[in-house]
Formats: C-alpha cells, sequence, structure tokens
C-alpha cells in the first residue's frame, strides 16, 4: 500500500547539530575509559557514567549479544591499466571466488572493461559490470594466492570522518573479533576489555555472539525526505542454534536481552517472531528499524553515537522515542562528549 506524504516521516526530524571537533579522530589509550550517558526510556532520565562500571547497570542472569565480526583489509589504492590514473576501491562483500562487489572512486573512471593494478602489478582486476547501488563488480587475479594477496596488499578502511590515520589497526577491532568479513567496525563493541568480560562473568551476566558483516552503506545518511522512501541496505548474519537457545532460555526467565551495538539489534530483530522467541538463521538482512517498530527482543541496548539523519540513529530513536534520544543528544554536544565510531557510548535501558 502507497504510504501518502502526509503519513510519512521527514528526515530532517532527525537532525541535530554537531561541532566538528567532537567527532572523535582517535581511540582513547584505554578502552573502557570512556563516557557512558544512561538513558532510561520509560521515563527519560539521563546519568553521567562511565563504561568502567557497564556491569552495574545490568543483572546477575542478562545476557550481553555481541557482534564478532572482524574489519576485512578491504580498502586497495593502484592504478588504471591503460592511463595509469590513480583509482580507489572499497570491497563491499565475495560473489564468488575472484568476483566481488566493490565501490570504486572515482566511478566515472572505473567502467565496465576497465583493467586495474595493484601493488605492481601482484594484484590486477577487471571491472565487469555496474550495480545499482552505484558500486561495481570486478573479477582479481593474482599471481599468488588471492587471499594472501589481498591481505598483503589491502588497509583496514576506517570512516570517512575520520582524517588521522591509525597507528595501530587492531583499535578498529574489538577484542573479541573473529569472523572476518565486515568494511567497518561494530563500534559499541570497542568499549569492551578481558577485564571487562572478566567482571562481567563474576557477577553472573553472561554474553553470546551472532555475527554480522557490517557494509559501508552503514555510514550513508538517508537523502530521502521522507524516511519510508528510503532503500535499506543488505547486510549478511549468522546466528547460531545454541545461540538462540541460550537467548530464549534467558528470555523464559525474565531476564533481559542486551544488544551490543545496533547491528547485533537488527540480527535479534530480523529472527525474532511475534513473542520475541529467536531462531538460528543465516542470510541477508534489510530490515530498516525506524519510529513504530515495535521491538520483540531487545531490552537494552549499547551503542556509540551516530550521524545526523543515519538509519542507526533511526533505529536508537524507535528504541528510546525520537524526543528523549534528541534530547540525549543534544545534552551530550552540551557536555563534549566524543562522537561517532571513536566516540563515547550510551546505554538505553
Amino acid at each position: 500500500m502507497k504510504i501518502e506524504a502526509r503519513d510519512k516521516t521527514r528526515t530532517d526530524q532527525f537532525d541535530y547539530e554537531l561541532p566538528p571537533e567532537l567527532i572523535a579522530q582517535e581511540p582513547l589509550i584505554e578502552r573502557d575509559s570512556s563516557r557512558l550517558l544512561v538513558l532510561n526510556r520509560r521515563d527519560g532520565q539521563l546519568e553521567h557514567s562511565s563504561f568502567k562500571i557497564l556491569p552495574g547497570y545490568l543483572d546477575e542472569g542478562d545476557l550481553l549479544i555481541l557482534n564478532n565480526t572482524r574489519v576485512f583489509p578491504a580498502r586497495f589504492i593502484g592504478k588504471r591499466r591503460d592511463t595509469g590514473g590513480r583509482i580507489e576501491i572499497l570491497l563491499l562483500r565475495r560473489l564468488e571466488d575472484a568476483r566481488w562487489e566493490v565501490l570504486c572512486s572515482p566511478g566515472k573512471r572505473a567502467l565496465p572493461g576497465t583493467e586495474l593494478i595493484f601493488g605492481d602489478g601482484a594484484l590486477s582486476a577487471r571491472v565487469l559490470e555496474k550495480t545499482e547501488p552505484g558500486g561495481r563488480v570486478i573479477v582479481f587475479s593474482a599471481k599468488e594466492p588471492l587471499n594472501d594477496v589481498l591481505h598483503k596488499l589491502g588497509q583496514v578502511p576506517l570512516p570517512p570522518y575520520i582524517k588521522k590515520q591509525l597507528d595501530d589497526h587492531e583499535r578498529y577491532q574489538t577484542v573479541y573479533a573473529s569472523n572476518e568479513g565486515s568494511a567497518a567496525a561494530p563500534t559499541a563493541g570497542l568499549h569492551f576489555t578481558p577485564a571487562l568480560f572478566k567482571e562481567l562473568e563474576e557477577r553472573g551476566i553472561k554474553t553470546a555472539a551472532l555475527t554480522l558483516h557490517i557494509g559501508v552503506g552503514t555510514f550513508r545518511p538517508v537523502k530521502d525526505d521522507y524516511i519510508e522512501d528510503h532503500i535499506m541496505h543488505s547486510e549478511c548474519y549468522e546466528l547460531s542454534a545454541s545461540v538462540a537457545h541460550k537467548i530464549n532460555s534467558t528470555k523464559e526467565k525474565g531476564k533481559r536481552i542486551v544488544a551490543v551495538g545496533t547491528t547485533c539489534c537488527r540480527v535479534l530483530e530480523t529472527l525474532s517472531d511475534e513473542n520475541g522467541a529467536i531462531r538460528e538463521g543465516q542470510g541477508e538482512t534489510k530490515l530498516f528499524i525506524y519510529p513504530g517498530y515495535r521491538f520483540k527482543t531487545v531490552d537494552a541496548l549499547i551503542t556509540n553515537f551516530h550521524l545526523p539523519r543515519s538509519t542507526l540513529l533511526m533505529l536508537i530513536s524507535a528504541f528510546a522515542g525520537r524526543e528523549d534520544t534528541l534530547k540525549a543528544y543534544n545534552i551530550a554536544v552540551e557536555e563534549r562528549y566524543r562522537f561517532f565510531s571513536f566516540g563515547d557510548s550510551m546505554l538505553i535501558v
């Protein structure tokens, strides 16, 4: 059924003013030393805290769901074989064997048939076709095993709003990252440390992991005038039968499911039934969560501060309410919180 404009939600309702200097350009020395803004979604009350004391806000028997994806060295800088002109590609997903879906910059120089060279010829590629979202399908060829060459020549991609080079690229990985395949990190998890996990365990707070490989579409603001017109990007996920059982058992005991990040939230809500029970599964999700959505499984959410007009901010607004979310963001700006990937954190309960 077509939605009339008068019944739609304007994208500019999810805008806010952010001074550029509040965009964190590097991680803190200690992962868990970030600030934590706690938002109670029942009454809109806020509390300024520290991520180090996160366990104190959780109860024995609560279950934290983590995204164990690992960022792939997906950024490659090369040149066109015919002109020698510089070109950059970002791997989005492997289609089969040597065929990949990628983003090219400048895209207008990467027409079908264009030959690309990387690493003095150790790796080459040919553009096969354009994709609907504006990307390309390419096929690689290498002088050594392809995966070895990709890892040797590739760079870990940082979000476009981070201008400073990262000395240690492991700081753009969670300490529990294990399943490689993301073009971006699940940043809500960057604050966790082994010591914090030990304290959670000692308090009887449990953890489990799923996988969602994050695409660069996560950084793209919604450009449509109305959010209902936005076409959500697709991302691959996997959740095992054992984790599904652990989640369902936790719910049955009346304990909370705490999603660490919007990525976990999307997978859980994708695989939940109307009663909040989770099934195992793997596939792709295009679930777009915005105000009006009824959450079925997630009871609490740990998340960073997100870009204006982003689908991530819309998800947070659906969970906590748009007015309370934007109030919290404006207060975070006033209190000089650090924003985005390497920034501070929120706990919404």
